[in-house]
């Protein structure tokens, strides 16, 4: 069902709306409104107070239907301040309708499917036509062709494109997809997965690296631009100013990805460390400590994602905990399940695996207090990692129980647990595809809550050697290979490797 997009037909209009439409004539160009990071604050205006739904839909309608230029940017703007002023479920409910009541005509695209296949297409090479009826014939397919891939663009792509071009529409567009991701993450609904993909490929042409322009952020830098690297900082949160004029500092770089329809907002910031060597620890490169001449310096470390000797990172495992958790819950059902089908013992199903090695798993029963106790040494595991407040790392007998299966276990996560032939682990990806090698686990390399509830405190370099970079990322594009060093390697060996994981 399509919507009336007749704009006399449409309900009243916030004041915002009706108000700059009457007096757009008059008005002069405005000039370029600048970026707030609040959603609620996006437009000019700022509106805090909810909108009533109905105004908002209708005025997203009127944004895709109005055909007068001269009045696009003030309905536009009132779409925006509409839209963030609603409420989350009446976010979802409108990208609903958007998904739905602005989707492509299908009844059109069958009739014109229709006509297709009722050409007649006669035997022959296109390029040689003999006569006028070829001709003919060729002109009609290529009408009806044309006509089909106008048919199968959905009506909201209207909408997209002219927020594009609308001053502060390209960042509006971001935040939408944010929602829309959010939505889908609550609710799979067809309609909005095609809705998003959609405009993720809209995103991709017009968020082009080819567009983007680094530039080093420093503290002299704005203000507003220097808050919203404390907002945005996602991996290694800054405390405090002095903090971050250290991560400014000597010894010290930020550069930012900007794109020129968002100014004063880097789309991606990589902070960068100069030191003498590769760091072990987060608290190596965080801690307020005296920071080496730069003229000293051997290695660019990208803590929170280079000298030409050596470009490496110190990066987190967000996938890890997840992952191991998974797998010690799912075995220790596997084990109560192959317990009541064999009780006087037997085979073991073919599910079940020991995580642990011998050695493991003896030091981990003997280590673990009876709070944390079980039937075998993957369910204390699953119980240690699983308590109140990480209590084990406050014990230097389990954290030395715990290190060697969780050091293996990961380098097993990372080289060997694949999702469609490549690494699972998100961050892992990023880095081997752009030909990075997996160079070394650092134990307890991150304490803070998030450190130790994605990884287990552990964090991992990623080296990239200038004359291996191109080797590394084809072999792992192609074949999903993935470079690693002997010490990342000698955890794996020790243990008959299993086969790897695939997910789909």
């Amino acid at each position: 069902m399509r919507p009336n997009n007749d704009p006399s037909k449409l309900s009243p209009f916030s004041p915002t709306l009706s108000n700059g439409i009457n007096q757009m004539m008059t008005d002069p160009p405005r000039n370029q409104r600048s970026t707030d990071d609040s959603r609620s604050n996006f437009s000019a205006s700022g509106n805090h107070y909810e909108r009533n739904f109905d105004i908002v839909k209708d005025s997203m309608g009127l944004a895709i239907s109005l055909n007068k230029t001269e009045s696009l940017d003030v309905v536009l703007d009132d779409f925006s301040q509409g839209y963030f002023s609603l409420s989350n479920e009446n976010r979802k409910k409108l990208v609903i309708v958007l998904a739905k009541e602005y989707d492509l005509n299908r009844i059109q695209v069958r009739e014109l499917l229709k006509q297709y296949l009722g050409l007649e297409l006669r035997s022959g090479n296109e390029g040689e036509l003999s006569n006028v009826d070829d001709e003919n014939m060729f002109s009609a397919f290529y009408r009806i062709e044309r006509n089909l891939r106008q048919a199968l663009k959905p009506t909201y792509n209207v909408l997209f494109e002219r927020l594009n071009n609308y001053t502060g529409g390209l960042k509006f567009l971001s935040l939408l997809r944010a929602d829309i991701l959010s939505f889908l993450g609550e609710e799979n609904i067809a309609s909005l997965r095609a809705l998003d993909s959609c405009l993720k490929e809209k995103l991709s042409t017009w968020l082009s690296p080819a567009v983007l322009e680094l530039h080093q952020i420093t503290w002299d830098d704005s203000a507003s631009l220097l808050e919203k690297i404390v907002t945005y900082e996602a991996v290694h949160p800054i405390s405090n100013l002095l903090d971050l004029k250290r991560r400014l500092g000597v010894g010290r770089r930020c550069f930012g990805y900007f794109h020129p329809a968002i100014p004063g907002e880097p789309l991606i910031f990589i902070e960068v460390a100069l030191l003498k060597n590769v760091a072990q620890t987060i608290q190596e490169v965080l801690l307020d400590v005296p920071p080496i001449p730069e003229h000293e310096a051997a290695c660019a470390l990208f803590y929170s994602i280079s000298s030409t000797q050596t470009f490496a990172t110190l990066s987190p495992i967000p996938g890890f905990m997840q992952w191991l958790l998974s797998k010690l819950a799912s075995q220790s059902v596997i084990a109560k399940v192959d317990n009541m089908e064999q009780p006087t013992g037997g085979s073991r199903s073919t599910f079940q695996e020991n995580l642990l090695e011998p050695d493991e798993e003896r030091m981990l029963l003997n280590s673990a207090p009876e709070t944390y106790a079980g039937k075998n040494g993957m369910e204390v595991m699953l119980n240690l990692l699983t308590s109140k407040n990480y209590e084990w790392t406050s014990s230097a007998e389990l954290l030395s129980a715990l290190k060697p299966p969780l050091m293996r276990l990961c380098a097993r996560y990372l080289l060997q647990e694949k999702k469609r032939g490549k690494a699972l682990d998100t961050v892992a990806n990023f880095h081997l595809q752009n030909g990075a090698m997996v160079e070394r686990l650092n134990w307890m390399a991150d304490r803070s809550e998030r450190g130790l509830h994605q990884s287990g405190g552990i964090m991992v370099n990623y080296v990239y050697r200038v004359e291996c970079i191109e080797q590394y990322a084809q072999s792992y594009f192609s074949t999903g290979h993935i470079h690693a060093s002997t010490d990342i390697r000698h955890y794996t060996m020790a243990q008959k490797e299993p086969e790897e994981t695939t997910t789909a």
